[in-house]
């Protein structure tokens, strides 16, 4: 008997279709919180269970489109995605390691058409608003989401998923930040809720607590850096190019030096 699991992240739905009774209820466990009813499904992929006979033996990620399909494979996984079809099929074990692959450069490349993109952050609402801590692996993500006091929510401590503002074009401004599952150092989903962003910080450890405003270029710069897309298409590379620009100039950058202590939190604001 097939089964879909609906894993719904950022407003999309992505169904994973299954035959195996012990993969789906993985699935469940795995992305608890993120699942939605079957029925909800905007896309659709077919999951056959397999060892790594027939895979590709390339650690290395490669994600290519060719007529309008996409093919992503890497040494544990292969996947093809019909875009206008909506569907796709993953060949992988049954492990929740490549699907959560497939699901982020899926989400990469939906969101590339919509002015949002995936970045390498943790994210936290505080008072109504989100606020993104953005930084290269060490820079103390993981850090800050610890130090966070109870009335916060979590959002994610690594990959933050970010969208414009539903029926608002980018250049008018207003973006959003949703929870993710997607789990980094505190091996917790983030909560599945969504807030309109009120800064981005880029994270760096200091002898005092201590926040400076970026110019919009430095601020571009790094979070080129930090945004994560697979895609090598011009088309697609020059449309996140400008979502970074266009963000930097709607949503308020600075630099956090900040010393490992709670009282940090009494900055972000």
């Amino acid at each position: 008997m097939t089964e879909t699991i609906a894993i719904g992240i950022g407003g999309m739905s992505i169904g994973l279709r299954t035959q195996s009774e012990t993969f789906a209820e993985m699935l469940r466990e795995r992305y608890s919180g993120f699942v939605e009813p079957a029925e909800t499904s905007q896309y659709h992929f077919s999951i056959d269970l397999t060892g790594r006979d027939g895979l590709t033996w390339d650690d290395e990620l490669k994600v290519r489109q060719h007529d309008g399909r996409w093919s992503i494979d890497r040494r544990d996984f292969r996947a093809d995605w019909n875009r206008a079809k909506r569907a796709g099929r993953i060949s992988q074990p049954a492990t929740a390691y490549a699907t959560d692959t497939v699901l982020r450069i899926v989400h990469t490349l939906l969101l590339s058409e919509s002015g949002g993109f995936l970045l390498h952050a943790a994210s936290a609402v505080k008072n109504g608003k989100a606020f993104l801590f953005s930084g290269e692996s060490g820079a103390g993500k993981t850090t800050i989401a610890r130090l966070a006091p109870p009335e916060v929510t979590l959002l994610t401590d690594e990959i933050s998923y970010i969208r414009p503002t539903e029926n608002e074009r980018p250049e008018e401004g207003g973006y959003r930040a949703f929870g993710t599952p997607f789990a980094g150092e505190i091996a917790k989903p983030g909560e599945n809720v969504a807030a309109p962003i009120g800064a981005l910080y880029f994270l760096a450890q200091g002898a005092a607590n201590r926040i400076d405003r970026l110019s919009n270029a430095e601020a571009s710069r790094r979070l080129l850096r930090n945004i994560l897309f697979f895609a090598e298409e011009a088309e697609l590379v020059a449309q996140v190019v400008d979502s970074a620009c266009r963000f930097v100039t709607h949503v308020p950058t600075f630099q956090l030096t900040f010393v490992p202590d709670p009282g940090v939190w009494e900055l972000i604001q």
